[in-house]
């Protein structure tokens, strides 16, 4: 990919939310980006935990030679111990973060100003540092662009009174109340729950106020697997949008055969049969109840299909083992694209979080959803009702909030059901998404028309913060 046209040095700055789910869409984004123009260069910031991490992963020495990482003190809790205390966690990246990343963006301007800073929507500073420097800020949305067009509108959202629980009105669709189709996907059940957040629904309203100050957007998603919201959000969003998704490490793919196999785990993946094996992961930050992961572990068990499942938790890994028994391996970590790309996979048990729902799309295997919070609400009503390649498990939560291992062999029997009607159209609807997101990403594609002309509109100085000054 490349803009074809030399041009003078530019540097852009990085500002990641720091979280795995959005520091690896920003680093994608990253390398995309010093690929489109050999004259962009790129500087990370992450605190210091992250800069060990990257590290230890292999991913900092992987980075292109102009993308390179800076850090800033760990002034936020650990990474390590995030899921104990989200909401303070939140907190501390908004009341803390930003002036560490306000003095790094200092010093680097003594060296010369950054030509644009590419920040994470949720940074509720990071638009303000921008125009307090002259510096066009660019924000990145590392969540579905449905559910950026819904908390774009959040002020006229229904109101919670209750009225949502009543029978048939759990299920009516946000688009009821806006002139958007593309909500359909947004129910108000789903408005309730987030509404119970209520710190993090407050800085959210702050975060949608700063972006409307932001000189463009960058979504992580592409523009055919979200049309109508894609076209939603230019309709309302004063400032250019560009979809340049689909934002994973899909070049990791390429020329990597001799790789994969050093990894134990593909030699069980290579004996199962083609379409066989359900692959199981709720992500690096979701935590279920023990009594939830035995119904998981017992229902899938009991299910039809052998599975794959990947659990952080080295006491909880070995309890699902025993469980599962010669049925399934369970393993502590995997490269999830590569496991999802591999011909033994037929199905995903997921939390849908936004990159996993991205990885599974860009491999075309259908999805068992299984949302906890947030996003995943919205996902997994994409996954179901409206692209149709998978089953949403959230209808079946009994009134204990747990999904029962009855269920979950179920949705996990017919999903995985070769000759199951419905389940050969989710494989069918699937296999086109694959190839749609692919093509995104070729030159000539959608997403790649839309990063090449972000580089280029950075190039040319289209990107203006003046206009946004005036705002403050």
């Amino acid at each position: 990919m490349s803009t074809g046209a030399a041009s003078a040095p530019r540097h852009l700055v990085a500002v990641p939310y720091p979280g795995r789910g959005h520091i690896n869409p920003m680093l994608v984004v990253c390398r995309l980006l010093a690929a489109a123009d050999t004259a962009v260069t790129v500087t990370v910031v992450v605190t210091e935990e992250w800069h060990a991490l990257l590290d230890a992963a292999g991913v900092s020495a992987a980075l292109p030679e102009r993308v390179r990482l800076a850090t800033i003190p760990n002034v936020i809790p650990s990474e390590r111990g995030r899921g104990a205390d989200p909401v303070g966690f939140i907190e501390a990246v908004h009341a803390k973060m930003g002036e560490p990343v306000e003095r790094l963006l200092d010093r680097l301007a003594l060296e010369r100003k950054p030509d644009a800073i590419v920040a994470d929507t949720y940074l509720t500073w990071g638009v303000a540092a921008g125009a307090a420097r002259g510096i066009p800020v660019c924000s990145l949305w590392t969540m579905p662009a449905t559910f950026f067009l819904a908390l774009w509108h959040m002020d006229r959202w229904p109101p919670a009174d209750g009225r949502e629980g009543k029978e048939g009105e759990s299920s009516k669709s946000l688009d009821q109340y806006f002139p958007f189709p593309a909500l359909s996907s947004v129910k108000c059940s789903d408005i309730k729950i987030f509404r119970t957040a209520e710190q993090p629904m407050k800085l959210v309203a702050q975060v949608f106020s700063n972006v409307r100050k932001a000189q463009c957007v960058l979504f992580t998603s592409f523009y055919e697997l979200e049309a109508g919201a894609v076209n939603g959000a230019s309709q309302v969003v004063s400032c250019p949008i560009y979809t340049v998704g689909p934002s994973i490490p899909h070049t990791a793919l390429e020329g990597d055969t001799d790789k994969i196999h050093h990894e134990k785990y593909f030699d069980w993946l290579d004996a199962q049969p083609r379409n066989s094996v359900m692959y199981v992961s709720f992500g690096s930050h979701v935590s279920l109840p023990s009594s939830q992961l035995e119904e998981v572990a017992l229902g899938l068990h009991e299910s039809t299909a052998r599975f794959f499942w990947v659990s952080r938790d080295m006491a909880t890994m070995t309890a699902l083992q025993r469980i599962s028994g010669d049925k399934g391996l369970v393993v502590p970590w995997c490269d999830q694209l590569k496991v999802l790309c591999h011909p033994s996979i037929g199905g995903f048990l997921s939390h849908c979080g936004w990159n996993s729902t991205l990885e599974a799309v860009f491999a075309g295997v259908p999805i068992l959803a299984f949302p906890v919070g947030w996003d995943q609400l919205v996902n997994s009503h994409l996954i179901a009702d409206e692209w149709k390649i998978g089953i949403d498990l959230r209808g079946q939560r009994r009134e204990d909030g747990v999904v029962s291992r009855a269920a979950i062999s179920a949705g996990v029997t017919k999903l995985m059901d070769l000759g199951d009607g419905d389940s050969l159209e989710m494989r069918r609807r699937a296999a086109e998404l694959r190839e749609a997101s692919r093509s995104a990403i070729q030159e000539g594609g959608s997403s790649w028309c839309c990063l090449n002309s972000f580089v280029r509109d950075i190039i040319e100085g289209k990107l203006d913060v003046a206009a946004a000054e005036t705002t403050q």
